[in-house]
């Protein structure tokens, strides 16, 4: 079965259902594909920075989105060896309406996209459809191939397909398109646990000592937690019991609830990556995101990186797009567009990575360098810097003018 669109983006995460919804209000048929049944996956990115939040205020869904459960934390810090706490990145310097990161389970920040894009008529959203290859006509990609959760097969011709599927694309590996990858020194380790009321609010604090690192989110109710190890090293073959006295090694205050790691199954693997293309399109074929740039969990950038990506995708395409098929031109402005902020970003993840993250592990030091705590605490000015790359970005982007709308209330309980 052969079916045709104007955009298909392969991939229903943050960047692919912003880019779907942005391109059906400009007009542009857009199909977003989606290989599972749903968006309840868990230990997925859930920090939705203020570039976002300003995001979805001008698509008309910031009271929707601050009506979901979350949490908020407005800074940013690293423990130091005397016990005190060095602030990194203060995000209440910003002068913008949310100088805040919202924790939010990203299921729920996708199923309001795609009740809000599903009111578009030029809006698709096949669940359980999985790209299995790209369809090339005349040396230039011309659709994808699919398979439903039913084993049905088709073909679905676009004017142009859109990577969104994450760091391990099939969609890139397809076009024959590899990342640069940069060094990063660990996996992470994903869990939850419980919260006290109160607990770990406000701030985010992660945990170092004696060669272990942990990072605690808050959650309404329960805390999500990254514990880093080293590159390449499976911690689960060490059983349930090991993890815990390392968990509580690094993070005491856990000694009375790690009980609830009942087994090595409640600890989830993410295989970290730094990384990204030289090019990110081919004629017909346009990567962004994680398939453009996979980044470190260090800052909860990824998905808001990625959300720009997709504004800025929808901002030079949406015109191409209703006319026809975008040029190779038009899809390399993508890139030029959002490389310099992605590099910068990037580069400051590679640095905390070098200074921090590295000489913790190999039990050289229990918190950030002696002369970083020093700059930090003598000038309190300096947070900001951090808090506009890593909250902002170094070129936030805004809604276009066709997909902005008036604010839509949130539903009352």
């Amino acid at each position: 079965m052969t079916e045709r669109t104007g955009c298909v983006v392969v991939g229903g995460g943050p960047a692919g259902m912003v880019l779907g919804l942005l391109l059906a209000r400009a007009g542009v048929e857009v199909t977003v594909l989606e290989k599972h049944a749903d968006f309840l996956r868990d230990f997925r990115g859930d920090t939705v920075h203020p570039s976002t939040l300003t995001l979805l205020d001008e698509l008309g869904l910031g009271e929707k989105f601050h009506a979901l459960p979350h949490s908020e934390m407005d800074s940013a810090g690293f423990p130091t060896a005397d016990g005190g706490m060095m602030k990194l990145a203060d995000l209440t310097r910003l002068k913008v309406p949310h100088p805040y990161i919202a924790m939010v389970p990203q299921w729920d920040f996708l199923d309001l996209l795609a009740e809000t894009a599903a009111k578009e008529p030029t809006f698709t959203l096949r669940m359980s459809t999985e790209m299995t290859g790209l369809v090339r006509e005349g040396g230039r990609v011309a659709g994808i191939g699919y398979r439903t959760a039913d084993g049905e097969t088709g073909e679905l011709r676009a004017d142009l397909v859109v990577a969104a599927d994450g760091r391990w694309s099939l969609a890139r590996r397809e076009a024959g398109l590899v990342p640069v990858e940069y060094d990063n020194p660990f996996d992470a380790w994903w869990f939850r646990i419980s919260r006290h009321e109160g607990e770990g609010s406000g701030m985010l604090r992660p945990r170092m000592r004696n060669g272990r690192f942990a990072v605690p989110l808050p959650r309404p109710g329960y805390f999500q937690v990254a514990y880093l190890g080293p590159k390449g090293e499976d911690l689960r073959e060490h059983g349930v019991e090991w993890f815990r006295e390392n968990v509580v090694e690094v993070i005491p205050d856990f000694a009375d609830r790690v009980h609830e790691l009942k087994t090595t199954d409640d600890v989830k693997f993410l295989d970290v990556r730094l990384n990204r293309l030289r090019k990110w399109h081919i004629d017909g074929l346009l990567c962004v995101g994680d398939a453009a740039h996979a980044m470190s969990p260090i800052g909860g950038v990824g998905i808001n990186l990625a959300v720009q990506d997709a504004v800025a995708a929808a901002t030079l395409l949406a015109a191409s797009l209703r006319r026809g098929r975008p040029s190779e031109a038009d899809l390399a402005k993508v890139r030029a567009r959002r490389l310099l902020p992605t590099a910068l970003v990037q580069g400051l993840q590679r640095i905390l990575h070098r200074a921090v993250i590295r000489p913790v592990m190999a039990g050289k030091r229990n918190g950030p360098p002696p002369l970083m705590i020093k700059l930090f605490s003598r000038f309190p000015a300096l947070t900001v810097l951090p808090a506009r790359l890593l909250g902002l970005g170094f070129r936030p982007e805004h809604a276009p003018v066709f997909a902005r709308r008036a604010m839509e209330p949130a539903a009352r309980n």
